[in-house]
């Protein structure tokens, strides 16, 4: 094709020296242009010329000098339009004097452009010039000398190829019809048809000489010379983009002249590369209206290609780009009513198949995705069609024996994007459940394939807000995304420890708040068959899954709350609710062996009772806040989840207003002797500091509301943990515990608490000055240091405030009359 291919710097060498004559002789033809001397520019533009005669240069070189070589004509051709046309006839001459050089590339490119020149001039016959310059182009059969000079055609007779769809018969009955006195129209020269028939011929050529270099030298350099064929693809394919650009071009015209002869021309090559290529040329080019048009003809040529086109990728561009347009509406009408477009493809696709069973099993795949695509999109109310798909591809999957797909494997990824495809266009997870191929075909995955679809499928319900209203959504639903409820038999051994694992049973968590029944006996149902389904997920599940259920409970029993004179069986009904709110909660201490996250749901839970006046419902709230006291009892080991856990039920007691006397002081003795539990001394101090408060900020059915404040039991705790902790033999921690005994001791004294002796206070004040005169110097003992005379100067302030308060209540009291003396009234 090309002699001395060399590498690249000699393929360099080559193009500057041809780029320096292109140049050289580029400047003359301009000076004498200048001057007024055609011929001596044209001699010189036939200098220029002669380096596109060159066999040196590869593809992608000989494109650079094209390119500066017709930059250079482009000058020469507004030069010659600028001086000929205001005498044209000149013109003549030019174009008979060219045709006496002697090279015929040179000859040819400036044949080209002088004829573009006449035509733009007005001069001689425009249809009569062009079939004269594509004929003459036949001259020149090298292929990439004469791909570049047809390429150059083209591109000068862009602007002047008639587009225009009149025909003499059609001018002659227009002419016929007007009026007297009206302006006939006058005859074109050349239409459409003529370019048509024009383009088509330069086509034919240029895929002609295209191939023709898939044929030229030795063997060896096969792999090299398709590599150059592929940069060149795009000259060819130009006179494709040509056609499609035409105004004028009716679908008429295009069944009848266009298609025909484009379709016989890449049939009749036999070239693999070429029909490829310009098959998808012709899907990407044309109207989707010409498609629909010749739909049969194209994918029976389709058929006669040969062995080695990747025909799927065709087919996946046809279908995807005919889904696309049949989604709009033409003419107020849906295209796909027109044409059963689904039938045709499937049918195609099912061929195709058979008649080569060495296609891989990737490409048989994205066969069906675009499949599918067409049956959703363009029929939504089909599913039949989406079904049917599936149900032939997991036929073929049967056929080649296979039984497990990994989901990041070639197929795998397009098995993910032939699944996800319903999910997006639907917009409603449920509908799939109407498609019982859908599962069948998902099951071939692995186990992370399945899981990946099933997550896609909770975010696309959770995004699209899809509600479970009914029981057999709920159904629908947990079928679809089994893999996440429930161990399966190909699930890893280490499944349970990835990030995926996780962030996939929290979906499940957030799509259990998205069933919400019309009312509330419907939604316990749900909520209960909803426990039971996800019970049998294992103890790694539960976890994520159960807590959901648990708080979609106690969003019941509140909803329900105000329903108390709708419904005669309110106060079971409502202790149902707890009952199976504890039962779920039990169940992540037994089987989930969880402790922190059921005693916190039991907290909840007793808030949420204390909250709903129901019979007995100071009986629920003890019982939830007993459980949560023996969790923390017996299975909270850390002393820092302890406390936490300590806190958390002491603040739950604080909140509760409705337990008898006797049951709260239970609960309150039971968290007084959690505290005297803790392992370690500053622990138990801290937490005797925390439940004293229980003591005072209580409150109790008898109390009507009312704090219990009482003194002498917070006095007792305060003892307690003043006594706890001299036995600290850490100096600093012992400075910190003393420190926040007096913050405590000064809280109760400010908020008159009787029982409080300053006596004491005082003690433990002296004690601690002592105890920070033996404290090491440190940054932590001038911390403490600041801490201690924040705390006196607040103790002060809480002296004054005490005093003054004292002053104002003696001041307000009534004066009582003075007892009589012994003499009064004698």
């Amino acid at each position: 094709m090309y002699e001395n291919p060399g590498n690249t710097t000699d393929q360099e060498k080559f193009l500057d020296q041809a780029i320096r004559v292109v140049k050289a002789e580029a400047f003359e033809m301009k000076r004498c242009l200048d001057k007024g001397k055609t011929m001596d520019a044209l001699k010189h533009a036939l200098q220029m010329l002669n380096e596109m005669r060159t066999s040196e240069l590869s593809p992608k070189f000989y494109y650079r000098l094209y390119m500066d070589s017709m930059h250079e004509l482009q000058c020469l051709e507004v030069n010659l339009i600028q001086e000929y046309a205001q005498e044209p006839s000149k013109l003549g001459n030019l174009y008979e004097c060219v045709q006496y050089a002697s090279a015929i590339i040179p000859r040819l490119y400036l044949l080209v452009t002088i004829g573009g020149v006449f035509i733009k001039c007005g001069l001689g016959s425009r249809k009569e010039i062009l079939k004269d310059l594509v004929e003459m182009c036949r001259g020149v059969q090298h292929p990439l000398r004469g791909l570049f000079l047809r390429n150059y055609l083209m591109q000068c007779t862009r602007s002047v190829l008639p587009d225009f769809p009149e025909t003499e018969e059609m001018l002659a009955t227009h002419n016929n019809s007007l009026p007297k006195g009206a302006q006939k129209l006058k005859p074109r020269d050349g239409t459409v048809e003529d370019t048509i028939d024009f383009v088509l011929i330069n086509f034919a050529e240029m895929n002609k000489l295209w191939v023709r270099m898939q044929h030229q030298g030795p063997s060896k350099e096969r792999e090299k010379r398709e590599k150059d064929r592929l940069e060149l693809r795009i000259l060819v394919g130009t006179n494709l983009v040509r056609l499609a650009q035409l105004e004028a071009l009716t679908e008429e015209m295009y069944v009848r002249d266009v298609l025909p002869s484009i379709l016989e021309q890449i049939v009749s090559c036999r070239d693999t590369i070429s029909q490829e290529y310009l098959m998808e040329c012709v899907i990407q080019v044309f109207a989707d209206e010409f498609h629909l048009a010749t739909l049969n003809e194209f994918l029976n040529a389709c058929g006669q290609l040969q062995q080695e086109v990747n025909i799927k990728i065709l087919l996946i561009a046809l279908v995807d780009r005919l889904a696309l347009y049949t989604n709009s509406s033409i003419e107020g009408s849906p295209a796909p009513a027109r044409m059963q477009l689904f039938e045709i493809f499937s049918e195609q696709a099912t061929t195709l198949i058979k008649n080569r069973p060495d296609m891989p099993m990737d490409d048989i795949v994205a066969l069906h995705v675009s499949l599918v695509s067409l049956a959703v999109k363009c029929y939504p109310d089909r599913l039949d069609y989406a079904n049917m798909t599936f149900f032939g591809l997991r036929q073929v999957i049967e056929e080649k024996g296979i039984t497990n797909i990994e989901a990041f494997g070639k197929v795998g990824r397009e098995l993910t994007k032939l699944l996800n495809i319903p999910i997006d266009e639907y917009r409603n997870v449920l509908r799939l459940s109407e498609l019982p191929e859908y599962i069948k075909v998902m099951n071939y995955f692995d186990y992370r394939g399945q899981c990946n679809i099933a997550a896609y499928m909770i975010q696309n319900m959770l995004e699209e807000e899809t509600i479970l209203r009914r029981q057999d959504d709920v159904d629908a639903a947990f079928s679809l995304i089994g893999s996440l409820l429930k161990d399966q038999d190909n699930q890893p051994e280490n499944s349970y420890d990835t990030e995926e694992f996780t962030d996939e049973q929290n979906l499940v968590a957030r799509l259990l708040h998205l069933i919400r029944a019309d009312d509330v006996d419907s939604q316990f149902l749900l909520l209960n068959s909803a426990r039971k389904v996800l019970g049998e997920g294992g103890p790694h599940r539960l976890r994520y899954t159960l807590p959901p259920i648990i708080f979609e409970l106690y969003r019941l029993v509140l909803q329900f709350a105000d329903m108390k004179e709708e419904d005669d069986k309110w106060d079971a009904k409502i202790r149902k609710m707890f009952v199976c709110a504890m039962g779920t909660i039990g169940a992540l201490v037994s089987t989930a062996e969880l402790a922190e996250l059921p005693m916190k749901l039991y907290l909840n839970g007793a808030i949420t009772a204390d909250r709903v006046p129901f019979e007995d419902n100071h009986t629920v709230v003890y019982e939830f806040v007993s459980k949560a006291l023996s969790i923390l009892e017996d299975d909270v080991p850390e002393s820092r989840d302890r406390i936490r856990c300590l806190q958390l039920t002491v603040g739950t007691l604080l909140k509760t207003t409705h337990l008898p006397g006797e049951n709260w002081q239970s609960l309150a003795n039971q968290a007084v002797f959690a505290a005297a539990k803790m392992f370690k001394k500053p622990d138990q101090v801290r937490s005797f500091i925390t439940v004293a408060s229980l003591y005072w900020h209580g409150k109790t059915i008898e109390t009507n509301g009312e704090p219990l404040k009482d003194g002498k039991k917070v006095v007792d705790i305060l003892r307690k943990a003043a006594k706890t902790s001299k036995e600290c033999l850490e100096p600093l921690v012992q400075q910190q515990l003393f420190i926040q005994l007096l913050s405590a001791y000064t809280y109760y004294y400010e908020d008159n608490c009787s029982e409080i002796n300053i006596d004491h206070i005082e003690e433990l004040i002296n004690r601690t000055k002592d105890n920070a005169v033996q404290l090491d110097i440190s940054a932590e003992a001038d911390s403490l240091e600041k801490q201690l005379e924040e705390a006196i100067r607040r103790l002060q302030l809480a002296k004054i405030s005490v005093a003054a308060a004292q002053v104002v209540a003696s001041r307000t009291e009534p004066d009582l009359p003075q007892p009589p003396s012994e003499n009064e009234g004698l």
